[in-house]
C-alpha cells in the first residue's frame, strides 16, 4: 500500500499506483492529479511549456548509502499552448508522440492515466533482499525561461510536484 503524503495546494498528486509482475518484468500503472496554480495557467496562456517527468526508484530495503538503486524517468511530458489555433499541444518527451486538445482539461486528463510501464526487470533483483518502490511526478523548474525561473523557486505556486511515495516491492 502507498504512503501518501499531502504536498501544497498546486501540487500534483499520486492518486493511485500498482505495480504487477508480468513475466520478468515489474510494470506500473498510476494515475495522478495535476494541480496547475493561476501563475502557471497563465504562463502557458501565454506561451509558456510546461514539462513533467515521473520519475522512479527502486531499492534495497534497508538501503546503505553504497547501495545501488535503480532510477528512472518514466515519462516525460511538454504542455504547451498554442494561443493562434487555439488548442494545447501536449508532447510525450519520450516517444515523440504529440496530441492536440482544445481544452486544459482534455490535455491533463491523458498525463494523468499511466499504463504498464516498465520499471526494473526480476533478473536484477535479488530473491533474498526486500525492495521498496519509490514514485514522484516531478515540474522541471529549469525547464522554464530564464526571467522566470528566480520567481519559480520563491513561489509556492510553482511548486508543481508531487512528494515521494513509496510501497514495498512485492516479489
Amino acid at each position: 500500500m502507498p504512503v501518501l503524503v499531502n504536498g501544497a495546494d498546486f501540487s500534483s498528486q499520486i492518486k493511485q499506483v500498482d505495480i504487477v509482475q508480468r513475466g520478468d518484468e515489474y510494470l506500473l500503472s498510476a494515475t495522478i492529479d495535476y494541480q496547475l496554480s493561476e501563475k502557471a495557467k497563465t504562463a502557458l496562456q501565454n506561451g509558456v511549456p510546461l514539462y513533467w517527468q515521473l520519475l522512479i526508484k527502486v531499492q534495497k530495503y534497508p538501503s546503505f548509502f553504497w547501495d545501488k538503486s535503480w532510477l528512472k524517468v518514466g515519462k516525460r511530458y511538454q504542455l504547451q499552448y498554442h494561443a493562434l489555433l487555439n488548442m494545447y499541444r501536449l508532447k510525450n518527451e519520450d516517444n515523440g508522440d504529440i496530441h492536440n486538445f482544445s481544452t486544459l482539461a482534455s490535455a491533463l486528463e491523458l498525463m494523468s492515466v499511466v499504463n504498464d510501464l516498465p520499471v526494473v526487470n526480476k533478473i536484477l533483483l535479488d530473491p533474498e533482499q526486500k525492495y521498496f518502490c519509490f514514485i514522484k511526478l516531478s515540474f522541471e523548474r529549469e525547464e522554464l525561461p530564464l526571467p522566470l525561473r528566480p520567481f519559480a523557486y520563491i513561489d509556492s505556486q510553482w511548486y508543481l510536484s508531487s512528494d515521494w511515495i513509496s510501497w514495498p516491492l512485492k516479489k
